[in-house]
């Protein structure tokens, strides 16, 4: 029975309980979940009460993409997914996703999912796009990222073909990565909704939009020229991913 490691990283958010409570209640068992503080000054005390039942590691502030690697170095599974500490996880995000995951022989996936508010209410349609083909997909990635971070799964060997995430990007460490192990590896959709991404005033997205943009720009220019060539393959019927 394959282990899943749940990766949490927490900065001074006010609902980390809650993320905490939806990785815990998932009806797949054999999971290890991973607090990664990333010296948070604010709401630490939240995380007491499941110190017996979690992984707690404490570091300096460095960003998400640190927190993130500094989980994946201490982690034990088969297989990562990503909680942000706003989010929630469906009750059986990890059973549902580990089975199609299984039944593709997918090395890695992401799944469609909800906006929620501050309340935890469902306040949209499910929000990711089915793409007919792997060529759409591709050319919709080269422009920008489609996948929410926190409705993928990986084997986690992948990190070590590609190593960890870059920790000099603060807010397109995801993106990046994807585009860097599509040059290889299929992601496979899953069309249910898995997560509830919550839309907050404090969000990232919302408090540094104009760096966030600078950001994207760059790592669109980074992987230009090997996404230029993944389209091209894929229009002429070269490109086979795993």
């Amino acid at each position: 029975m394959n282990k899943v490691s749940v990766i949490i990283p927490f900065f001074n958010c006010p609902y980390i309980n809650e993320a905490i409570e939806s990785a815990l209640d998932q009806t797949y068992k054999n999971i290890e979940i991973i607090v990664v503080n990333d010296g948070s000054i604010w709401h630490n005390e939240k995380i007491t009460p499941y110190l017996n039942r979690i992984k707690y590691i404490k570091k300096g502030n460095g960003g998400t993409a640190s927190a993130l690697n500094v989980g994946i170095q201490n982690a034990t599974g088969d297989y990562f997914a990503w909680l942000s500490s706003d989010d929630l996880f469906h009750p059986a995000k990890i059973e549902k996703q580990l089975h199609f995951m299984k039944a593709k022989n997918a090395a890695a996936s992401y799944s469609n999912f909800y906006l929620i508010n501050e309340k935890g209410k469902i306040v949209s349609q499910p929000q990711s796009i089915a793409f007919k083909d792997q060529i759409q997909f591709l050319k919709r990635m080269r422009r920008g990222c489609v996948i929410n971070g926190c409705t993928v799964m990986l084997k986690m060997s992948i990190f070590n073909e590609f190593g960890l995430f870059d920790e000099s990007l603060r807010f397109t460490q995801d993106y990046d990565y994807w585009l860097r192990i599509l040059a290889k590896y299929h992601f496979h959709y899953y069309s249910e909704p898995l997560v509830r991404y919550r839309v907050h005033e404090n969000m990232g997205t919302k408090k540094f939009k104009g760096d966030i943009r600078k950001e994207l720009q760059f790592t669109i220019q980074r992987h230009s020229s090997n996404m230029n060539d993944l389209v091209k393959r894929a229009v002429q019927g070269r490109l086979k991913l795993l």
